[in-house]
């Protein structure tokens, strides 16, 4: 049985994808979730997990679901755990020598954003043996529709803070382009048409009507405040001696947005 942990906006329509596919697969949220086959009841799901992918929020979640307070990593038939939640790099590599070594190990985190989620249409950032993967692609192909693998365990991780770290820019400097939009007049929809088609062109501005948090503005429990999260994984994973004025500037303006009307 596959166990998706942490059934919110990515992890609930992730696991409807592998239903749909026709997997043995069920969720587990410590909060309550309107969706079938999505429990709070560790046991009914405990004993019989033998793939768990885990897309909780942040490093502490994470830590609870394999380590703390449902310590799947004890379970007894677990065979694989694939990391699909965005953390540090080096948090995550560091888990090949916490979890128990007869446990595979792949990083999977992907990008897409709640939409491409619901039209299984993510994109996967792999880590891990190749033989390991390939027996995963199936999982994968259910719940997406690209897949890019990056190297050992961990390069997946690695990849997608670099990738959160470019969106984050385009959501920052998109918003802050609107803003100033708006004050010299200009019409919205106008104006993203023409990014849409011009140098400006960037994943935030194409889709802004379809991702569903473009107009928030920072909050502890929505993406706006995941990509604040994000940014600090990848600055955790910078060169060392690089210089991070730049991607600081864009986590201080992300974490300064208001909603926008």
């Amino acid at each position: 049985m596959i166990t998706v942990a942490g059934c919110g906006r990515m992890g609930g329509p992730m696991l409807a994808a592998l239903r749909v596919a026709g997997f043995d697969a069920n969720g587990f949220d410590v909060r309550p979730v309107d969706q079938a086959g999505v429990t709070d009841d560790l046991a009914s799901l405990y004993d019989e997990t033998e793939i768990l992918i885990t897309v909780v929020r942040d490093i502490t979640e994470t830590d609870a679901v394999l380590f703390d307070d449902q310590c799947f990593t004890s379970a007894p038939c677990l065979k694989t755990i694939i990391i699909s939640s965005t953390l540090s790099p080096r948090y995550v590599r560091a888990l090949r020598d916490r979890v128990p070594p007869h446990i595979t190990l792949i990083d999977a985190p992907m990008s897409g954003a709640q939409i491409a989620a619901q039209e299984a249409r993510l994109s996967f950032m792999l880590g891990g043996a190749k033989a390991d993967l390939d027996a995963a692609q199936p999982l994968f192909d259910a719940m997406g529709a690209h897949f890019h693998r990056m190297g050992n365990f961990g390069s997946g991780m690695q990849a997608k803070v670099l990738n959160n770290l470019l969106a984050a820019s385009n959501t920052a400097m998109t918003r802050l382009v609107l803003d100033w939009a708006d004050a010299a007049g200009l019409d919205e929809r106008k104006l993203l048409n023409l990014i849409h088609t011009s140098s400006g062109q960037n994943w935030f501005a194409s889709d802004f009507d379809s991702i569903e948090f473009a107009r928030d503005g920072l909050a502890a429990d929505n993406t706006i405040g995941i990509l604040v999260k994000d940014v600090q994984s990848a600055l955790d994973a910078a060169p060392e001696g690089a210089d991070l004025s730049l991607p600081q500037m864009v986590q201080t303006q992300i974490g300064q947005l208001t909603p926008r009307k």
